[in-house]
């Protein structure tokens, strides 16, 4: 069993027995092919929660600082993450996450590249429109919502599959491009949430 197998089975466990984890749209992951996953931020915990409850493998860019931490910073590339510098354009993060779309695997990104305190989502940064024009990746959109806090309840919600290839034609900017993937996040949590409320 690998490492990361090994770190989700324990994620997974501790997000379902203490922060009652509700998992909804796991069948709207394409099986195979490259998939862009981009999600609000509202926790550090976010990145094992999305993984958790998916069966295949998520890579995903983590702040550089945190692989100068002696255990966390070798554990990190075995769990799917890689450095980003935050605050500038980083060539190198960003060749890497295309080549793994390349390669027809799956990449996690929080386009907000900062945890929202509010819990609202806020203005995504243009990366992950650049990987959604640049790929022929399959750009699903995840909603989190709830409180990290034990025995309460921590909703992720996978949507359908986008279709950027019309972008892509137009060539739109990847500003837009990151807007229309906030917005179909935005969407996602407000239906969700409604539905909810019923």
């Amino acid at each position: 069993m690998s490492v990361y197998s090994i770190g989700k089975a324990i994620c997974k466990m501790y997000l379902s027995l203490v922060i009652r984890v509700e998992a909804i749209g796991e069948e709207n992951i394409p099986k195979e092919g490259p998939v862009l996953l981009c999600s609000n931020h509202i926790s550090n915990y976010d990145p094992p929660l999305v993984g958790s409850f998916m069966k295949r493998k998520i890579h995903f860019m983590a702040k550089e600082e945190l692989f100068s931490q002696k255990i966390l910073g070798t554990l990190l590339p075995f769990l799917g993450a890689f450095p980003v510098k935050r605050g500038a354009g980083d060539r190198q993060a960003l060749r890497k996450g295309l080549s793994l779309l390349e390669e027809g695997k799956v990449l996690c990104l929080f386009p907000e590249g900062t945890r929202s305190k509010t819990g609202e989502v806020g203005k995504g940064l243009s990366g992950s429109g650049f990987f959604a024009l640049r790929s022929e990746a399959a750009v699903v959109p995840v909603a989190i919502f709830g409180k990290y806090k034990p025995f309460q309840k921590v909703t992720v919600v996978y949507g359908k599959p986008l279709n950027f290839q019309h972008l892509r034609n137009q060539k739109t900017s990847a500003s837009d491009a990151t807007e229309e993937i906030m917005e179909n996040i935005r969407k996602l949590m407000a239906q969700h949430q409604a539905e909810k409320n019923k």
